[in-house]
């Protein structure tokens, strides 16, 4: 996905050769497990010499092992696959182009993350909007702002209901919490997770309810 041309667009020339090259070594290592596609697709890659042959090729030689690079790009595929995650939630086709931006910290590899992720910029802010659909990658927080990409009514009614929600579900926990029996007699781990539900509610609400504002 990475190297793949804009639709109707050709690759560039050191693009391909990188590619190819790269394509050649994982055929020759995959040969003694699947040896006749291998064959097939190592002549097909480049011009070979008649009676050539990838049974003879020698094996890639091994090199150095970029461990920043590797997590750098293991971060890169959990900033797509968040993203990604955001079209779904919304129902924001491909075809719409979003913006990204990490809460304070810059974005590695942001090229890479711009072309898979359909992006049409990547930047970083100080401040979270409140409007903006949200996710973290590890410590994180990265915002996509979204009020030129959804029906700012019906997501508006969509959080209405999520609130409805919540506070129903915060008032069954204050009243399970309001009983002196279940809280004399249930363990200690039960009441503190009882505690601790009423507590992402209301974080939960207040997430919603400053959202919902900005949105108004």
């Amino acid at each position: 996905e990475m190297v793949k041309p804009e639709y109707q667009k050709p690759i560039d020339r050191a693009t391909y050769n990188a590619t190819i090259g790269f394509f050649d070594s994982l055929l020759r290592m995959l040969h003694p497990f699947m040896p006749f596609i291998t064959e097939e697709l190592w002549q097909h890659i480049g011009n070979r010499a008649e009676g050539e042959s990838i049974m003879y090729a020698s094996m890639p030689a091994a090199g150095e092992i970029d461990n920043e690079l590797l997590a750098a790009m293991e971060r890169a595929k959990e900033i797509v696959n968040g993203v990604r995650g955001v079209r779904a939630q919304r129902n924001i086709p491909n075809r719409e182009l979003l913006t990204l931006l990490a809460i304070n910290e810059n974005i590695e590899l942001a090229d890479v993350i711009s072309k898979l992720a359909l992006l049409d910029k990547v930047g970083s802010t100080a401040e979270k909007d409140p409007a903006a659909a949200s996710f973290l990658v590890g410590t994180t927080e990265f915002n996509i702002p979204l009020l030129n990409n959804i029906d700012v009514e019906a997501e508006k009614a969509k959080i209405t209901k999520e609130i409805e929600y919540y506070e129903g579900f915060k008032k069954s926990v204050e009243k399970k919490l309001s009983n002196e029996r279940f809280v004399s007699n249930a363990p200690a781990s039960v009441v503190e997770g009882e505690r601790k539900k009423l507590a992402d509610a209301d974080t939960k609400l207040a997430t919603l309810r400053t959202t919902l504002a900005a949105l108004s």
